[in-house]
């Protein structure tokens, strides 16, 4: 696999801003970035937090401290920075233990909205890509059954894919208003190192050190799992792609696979016996995608790339740099 990192660095010396930089997929994508040599900013919710897990991951940029709550906050503080591009990875009800509903109408979507109007006053005239890639969710497509292609009308079932639905349709409305040249990278399942505890593999790492059994539910749902580093490398790229102002496009591998064929292989490569995964010991969640294959054509199209890290690689990858890192501020 060809990661951005090894090829010519189209960030270098370029003024980035992160929100959400020090998120599970912020923290990779602020990484890969500093990796190219940019000028980064690293927008975040608890500057002393995310200073650990910068130093950790060998980030070097300036730390702002921002309440994403506050949108004329957040405008102003983009005003001062004139970053070329941003990225957004700033997101409300990824945990489950998230549940206000206003505040993720106020981070997924009207966030959305103020950084598109005032990143369309703030455009760099020298800087050929994306003033703004906004992360986006597989949620937004809800109840859609069959392969799921950006040109599908979403249905989205959950508070989390309709308010980001809802931020994406703000990031859409605007580049079409005001020239924005932006664009939404809709994420699937994505696993790798620094997940929230209680995902699929910390579950199953915790497991394996503990001995315990894990309940789960019976493991027949499909999901395109989708490794943290090649989500990285992917935004990046789609940062310095010619897309159309407005777009939508999937960052996924294109190959569906059983929740629970992905637990028994993590679980072998991380040495837990069989008998202690309890598969159907509770319910599937209320609320469960069914779909076909993600459509990468369009990723294709405008990257010339898609990810490509196995689920072996990517469990094996995610243990070596756990051995290193213990995730201080996770």
């Amino acid at each position: 696999m060809v990661r951005l990192s090894s090829m010519p660095q189209p960030y270098a010396g370029v003024r980035v801003a992160v929100l959400g930089a020090a998120g599970f997929i912020g923290r990779w994508v602020s990484r890969a970035l500093h990796a190219q040599g940019a000028q980064l900013t690293l927008l975040v919710r608890d500057a002393r937090a995310a200073a650990a897990v910068f130093a950790q991951l060998e980030i070097e940029g300036d730390i702002v401290e921002l309440d994403l709550v506050n949108l004329e906050a957040v405008s102003a503080t983009l005003g001062r920075l004139r970053s070329s591009i941003t990225f957004n990875m700033a997101g409300y009800g990824v945990d489950h233990a998230e549940q206000d509903e206003l505040l993720a109408v106020r981070i997924n979507g009207q966030l959305v909205g103020a950084l598109c109007e005032a990143l369309a006053d703030l455009r760099d005239p020298r800087w050929p890509g994306q003033d703004l890639v906004h992360v986006g969710s597989a949620l937004e497509y809800g109840a859609l059954t069959g392969d799921l292609n950006e040109a599908a009308i979403p249905r989205p079932t959950t508070m989390y894919g309709r308010s980001k639905l809802a931020g994406s349709t703000e990031l859409v409305n605007c580049c079409q208003a005001r020239g924005l040249r932006g664009l939404v990278a809709r994420l699937f399942t994505v696993y790798g190192p620094g997940e929230h505890a209680t995902r699929l593999l910390p579950s199953l790492q915790a497991a394996a050190v503990t001995g315990n059994s894990l309940r789960m539910s019976a493991g027949e749902q499909l999901r395109d799992f989708t490794y943290v580093e090649d989500v990285a490398d992917g935004l990046l790229r789609l940062g310095v792609a010619s897309a159309r102002p407005g777009e939508i496009v999937n960052l996924a591998t294109g190959q569906l696979t059983r929740v629970r064929t992905f637990a028994e292989t993590a679980a072998q490569i991380l040495g837990i016996a069989g008998d202690s995964l309890e598969f159907g010991a509770i319910p599937p969640r209320f609320v469960e995608m069914e779909h076909s294959n993600v459509s990468l054509e369009r990723l294709r199209q405008l990257t010339g790339w898609a990810p490509c890290t196995s689920i072996q690689e990517g469990v094996r990858r995610t243990q070596e740099f756990n051995r290193r890192v213990s995730w201080a501020g996770r």
